[in-house]
């Protein structure tokens, strides 16, 4: 709706970027040292030049989102599976190598190699990658909980419907309610009133009763695109 694409519009120009994995799972980077810890610098916001940029650790196990992997890929599939190749944010470019499941045959965990002289913003390494993760390092990363909001109705016109009651378009889907989400360090200093943009995640804001520095809790203002065109299309 319009309403949507206003705040969108506006937390586009505004929101501070950050990074947080809501639901992990390991990613593992075999020929990176052990031990290690590096700092790299990421952009807060691309929308505004005044905005700077943090540093944000990175090391050899890191969190990324289930979401991310896929054990069969097609061509299409431009994000994390077996003779793959992508990029993480700010940091450099991995391969994969081979997977872990669990007793259910979930993914549990992902390792990959990472080509050295990839570094986001003095890559020479020639290696090409499609698509682009986000992730956060595991030693540091802050637990939070994260809600997700969504439309309380599964049809634009719930009342628009003669035969119909417009209880029966509510969507049971229109909170969801994450727990051991995985946030960057900086965020556990998150302010009530601040709004984030979770990379490729969508708009989120510390809640104002529920949210502390020792248990975060993040509630979604808006999705980063309109749910209804996805649906539409």
């Amino acid at each position: 709706g319009l309403l949507e694409w206003a705040l969108r519009d506006d937390l586009n120009r505004v929101a501070p970027r950050v990074m947080a994995v809501l639901n992990p799972i390991k990613l593992i980077i075999t020929n990176y040292p052990e031990g290690k810890i590096e700092y790299l610098p990421s952009v807060n916001n691309p929308e505004d030049s005044d905005s700077g940029t943090r540093e944000i650790p990175f090391s050899r196990e890191l969190w990324m989102e289930a979401e991310d992997f896929k054990v069969e890929a097609n061509r299409k599939w431009f994000r994390l599976a077996p003779g793959k190749t992508v990029r993480l944010k700010s940091a450099y470019i991995v391969e994969y190598e081979n997977h872990i499941t669990d007793e259910n045959n979930n993914v549990i965990e992902v390792h990959v190699k990472y080509f050295e002289n990839s570094k986001s913003g003095s890559d020479n390494s020639g290696v090409k990658a499609k698509g682009t993760l986000h992730w956060v390092e595991q030693s540091k990363a802050v637990d939070a909980e994260v809600r997700l909001y969504d439309r309380l109705f599964a049809d634009e016109s719930p009342d628009g419907h003669k035969d119909k009651d417009f209880t029966e378009f509510l969507n049971p889907e229109s909170l969801q309610v994450l727990k051991g989400c995985k946030l960057e360090p900086s965020l556990k200093d998150a302010s009530v009133g601040t709004t984030y943009q979770f990379t490729r995640l969508g708009y989120f804001a510390p809640d104002s009763v529920n949210s502390s520095s020792e248990s975060l809790v993040f509630n979604r203002a808006v999705t980063l695109r309109d749910s209804w065109k996805g649906k539409a299309d």
